[in-house]
């Protein structure tokens, strides 16, 4: 029972967390960058798909430096002084948006030739 409590409760908070940080990307990033579509900045599904949590918290608060590190030729992104939580929220609220490509999709299942190779 204190297991599915735990569950529920890690649950309740990462769906608030990412609710959270929606506010602040309203606030603070919606300018330069969207959801999924190419802004100024690159969009949130290409910003999850190629960093971690801590890659994104120091993009946020250290372009600069973070840009240096990451070979890139120039940042136009300015630094952010958010609180522990806001950067926590954006960063799970950024992360929210990674594609799982663990998932193998087979639109079409491939026909069975030898069984109909049988039936001749």
């Amino acid at each position: 029972m204190k297991r599915v409590i735990f569950t529920f409760s890690l649950i309740f908070t990462i769906a608030l967390s990412a609710s959270d940080g929606k506010e602040v990307f309203e606030t603070y990033c919606w300018g330069c960058h969207h959801q999924t579509a190419v802004a100024f900045g690159p969009p949130f599904e290409e910003i999850a798909s190629k960093r971690n949590a801590s890659e994104i918290k120091a993009m946020i608060t250290s372009p600069k430096d973070v840009s240096k590190v990451f070979g890139y030729s120039r940042n136009a992104m300015p630094s952010f002084r958010l609180s522990d939580d806001n950067l926590t929220a954006i960063t799970n609220y950024i992360l929210s948006y990674k594609k799982d490509t663990n998932k193998t999709k087979i639109q079409k299942p491939y026909p069975n030739i030898a069984l109909k190779k049988e039936g001749k």
